[in-house]
């Protein structure tokens, strides 16, 4: 879509927060409200930046924000909990009109690992920051930071006590606990002047060691934005994603090869993820507005918002 200066488009928001075995048949209607409640707090909230003429950029990180600020996702505040029993935090956020990128991994107590992701990509030098030097650049930029009790959540807790003292690493929504499952969340977005922006966010795999690292913090692989194509935020097994690099061959796809977004989340979602055995999902949206969201698993928490059009809600219908 070709526009005129100072001519504007309508704004989209699309959010989500994880795939995984999410089960219709063990959803309680209290539970399912608990979900959408949360998913609408995000779109609300980043939908209404956009609402008064903010950037895509602006929209994820507000949107993103409030999922980390919920106990009930996998980021932030909900986070899984790894082998040692501590938190270790992965986000990234990517300008789809610069081409500018943060990210931070195995970060511990930033309250906000999407802020952090942001200040690097608006004040460093750098791209991606890890551990403990990044919670030291976190401290000199002034960035909320709270202790490890803050992000310890009960459900959380009774996760890793079934994997404590194992080798055994998995998806949070694998091991349902009182049939709670939530996960990694992201956004895009596109802004009234056409610009598109995503981000990610994680606390990662259940019982994970080593100083692992999923795709939610590359760029490329779990968050990819370019006002030529499309903005991506990935969630799942992130070795799967990093291995294709998902995010970016979508928007490659479209770049080079003509293709549609349904078309290029069609090529690399369907036939080449789930050929090489990865599960999760995706949400993209293109420079003209279109929206897609896939998933392999029982089921995606997710949300668009539409100038104009009600907001959508969805767990389980593509």
């Amino acid at each position: 879509m070709s526009k005129r200066k100072n001519e504007t488009v309508p704004y989209t928001l699309v959010i989500h927060g994880g795939a995984g075995t999410i089960s219709k048949a063990r959803q309680n209607e209290a539970l399912e409200k608990e979900y959408k409640k949360a998913l609408r707090e995000a779109l609300q909230k980043g939908g209404e930046v956009l609402k008064k003429g903010g950037s895509a950029l602006s929209a994820v990180r507000v949107a993103v924000r409030t999922m980390e600020d919920c106990p009930l996702f996998n980021a932030g505040r909900g986070a899984v909990f790894n082998f040692q029993g501590g938190h270790d935090l992965d986000a990234s956020i990517m300008d789809g009109k610069t081409l500018k990128a943060g990210a931070v991994a195995n970060i511990r107590n930033v309250k906000n690992p999407v802020e952090l992701a942001y200040i690097i990509m608006k004040k460093s030098q750098y791209v991606l920051l890890s551990g403990a030097d990044a919670l030291d650049y976190a401290l000199e930029n002034g960035l909320k930071i709270e202790d490890s009790q803050y992000f310890r959540t009960e459900m959380r807790y009774q996760q890793w006590l079934k994997a404590r003292g194992s080798d055994h690493m998995f998806l949070d929504h694998d091991t349902p606990v009182d049939d709670k499952k939530f996960g990694t969340v992201g956004a895009v977005a596109r802004d009234k002047r056409g610009n598109l922006a995503a981000a990610t966010s994680t606390g990662g795999l259940v019982n994970k060691r080593y100083g692992r690292i999923g795709d939610s913090p590359i760029i490329g692989a779990g968050t990819y934005a370019n006002n030529h194509t499309c903005a991506v935020s990935c969630t799942g097994k992130g070795e799967f994603f990093i291995r294709l690099v998902v995010a970016h061959e979508i928007s490659s796809i479209m770049e080079h090869g003509g293709k549609s977004l349904a078309e290029a989340c069609e090529i690399v979602f369907k036939q080449r993820l789930q050929t090489l055995g990865g599960k999760g999902g995706v949400i993209a949206l293109d420079k003209n507005g279109e929206v897609v969201t896939l998933f392999n698993t029982k089921g995606m928490y997710r949300g668009i918002k539409k100038e104009g059009e009600r907001d959508k809600i969805f767990i389980f219908d593509q």
